[in-house]
């Protein structure tokens, strides 16, 4: 091919991803329609990011998808009457190409295909939130309910509690929202009502109510009913500490974003949520560590079974420990963070057996905190139950990843060149390295990275909405 030639197709594909961005906005905003290339999420993506989802499909099946053999679908999917789902527009035009020549057929295709997802959710009604905790997890949760905000939007942001009060801690708060270093600018406008406590987030008018205890606080008295709290604090773990929270008038379920004590049960989106009952008002979206390995052990046991194993975390280090040498409470972390690897204690792998009974006692699991700020890596070592080897497992994973129900929670590259800072803002529970895969016999190491951060917030988006009755198809199912 020429220069020219180059320079022509590359124009070509950059004008096609630019004409579809308005329609993605509009079907995700107007909808809830989130739009998909084998797995890769176009959902706020540019035109160079959209240009590379299309590119990575040949690494999948081994044929090209261009542009203008996508576009067709995307267009189909903007005359569908279609609500609140996941569309693969990546697999559905793979499979339609493969039997077709000609565009006729596509929005024939895409209606029959995506028929379940008709009006999908219209009697469901809307539901309020209130994220009680503003840190991490707290602000991550904030940009991702945001980012939602449409007619279509069932899960709204009402209000977020806080500590506090003083003079100036307004303006900080929506500083912090703003500006983020490690997960970057927010995608938006943020102002600052001081007149009103509120903070209003791209048209989300969010209430800042100050309290320091959870039954201190009547949501009705601002408009908020029957509402879900979401904790981020991790101060209170158990069923009394958290059952403050439905003391407050207009307080309905409580989640907790941390692993929690006791009875109250631990969810891991895509593998148990469905243990949730329309009677549970307390439950735990468990931790960003048990939310990256149990989708993958789930996987590795159903195909392999596991006779036993060991989950070591290699972890980017976290709030509550020190920036410098100072006393802490716990062994080790009171160590200058930026500075050290510190053995710490993980209570993951035990937490496994909370969503994935069948793996109960038969892990062990430990972390060494790293002086990374984001994202993290276990190392998953397991003796099976049958045989393997690399290329068979990593090739199990691989259609995992890309076709069954836990291909939201797991993702799996093939890259030589993948380090830890290349994984911020990964919207997965975990990512496969399948080039640090070793198996052999009835023995397998996997090495599966997270964001501990915003990977952990869309699990615990998932969780909340199972919590509050709304479903979200995925489509096509393989």
């Amino acid at each position: 091919m020429s220069a020219d030639k180059h320079l022509q197709s590359w124009q070509e594909r950059f004008e096609m991803a630019e004409a579809m961005q308005p329609l993605l906005g509009k079907l995700y905003r107007n909808q809830g329609v989130e739009v998909l290339v084998y797995g890769k999420p176009l959902l706020n993506a540019s035109t160079i990011e959209i240009i590379k989802s299309h590119r990575l499909v040949r690494r999948h099946v081994g044929e090209k998808l261009r542009l203008r053999e996508s576009f067709p679908f995307v267009e189909a999917l903007s005359k569908l009457a279609i609500k609140h789902c996941r569309v693969d527009i990546g697999k559905l035009a793979i499979n339609y190409w493969r039997n077709n020549k000609d565009a006729s057929g596509i929005e024939a295709y895409m209606a029959d295909a995506l028929a379940p997802a008709v009006n999908h959710g219209d009697d469901t009604p809307a539901r309020d939130v209130v994220l009680y905790g503003f840190g991490r997890i707290g602000r991550l949760l904030a940009r991702l309910l945001i980012e939602r905000t449409g007619k279509s939007n069932k899960m709204r942001l009402r209000a977020i509690v806080l500590r506090g009060g003083k003079k100036g801690d307004l303006e900080k708060r929506a500083s912090l929202l703003r500006r983020d270093s490690v997960h970057g600018p927010f995608n938006g406008s943020v102002e600052v009502d001081e007149d009103n406590n509120a903070i209003i987030a791209n048209g989300t008018y969010i209430q800042i109510i100050y309290a320091n205890s959870p039954d201190q606080v009547d949501y009705t008295q601002y408009g908020i009913n029957n509402a879900l709290v979401v904790d981020n604090t991790g101060i209170w773990k158990d069923e009394e500490g958290l059952g403050l929270h439905l003391k407050s008038p207009g307080a309905s379920k409580v989640l907790l974003t941390a692993p929690a004590k006791g009875a109250i049960k631990n969810v891991v989106y895509g593998v148990n949520e469905n243990d949730i009952l329309d009677e549970d008002t307390i439950v735990s979206a468990a931790s960003c560590t048990t939310n990256a390995i149990t989708p993958v052990l789930k996987a590795v046991n159903d195909k392999y079974g596991i006779e036993n194993g060991h989950v070591e975390t290699i972890h980017s280090y976290t709030n509550d420990q020190n920036l410098i040498d100072n006393y802490h409470s716990a062994e080790r972390r009171g160590r200058s963070a930026p500075l050290n690897m510190v053995i710490t204690e993980t209570g993951a792998a035990k937490a496994v057996a909370k969503a994935l009974p069948v793996l109960a006692g038969k892990l062990t699991g430990n972390a060494i905190r790293v002086p990374t700020p984001n994202v993290s890596m276990a190392i998953i070592s397991v003796n099976l139950n049958a045989e393997t080897n690399r290329d068979e497992l990593n090739e199990y994973l691989k259609d995992i990843a890309l076709q069954s129900c836990l291909q939201n929670q797991i993702d799996f590259t093939e890259s030589t060149e993948i380090v830890s800072s290349d994984l911020v803002g990964s919207r997965y529970a975990g990512v496969v390295d399948s080039q640090a895969t070793i198996a052999e016999g009835k023995r397998a190491i996997l090495y599966v990275w997270y964001d501990n951060e915003f990977g952990y917030s869309c699990q615990v988006v998932g969780v909340m909405q199972k919590m509050l009755g709304l479903t979200t198809l995925s489509l096509p199912n393989a």
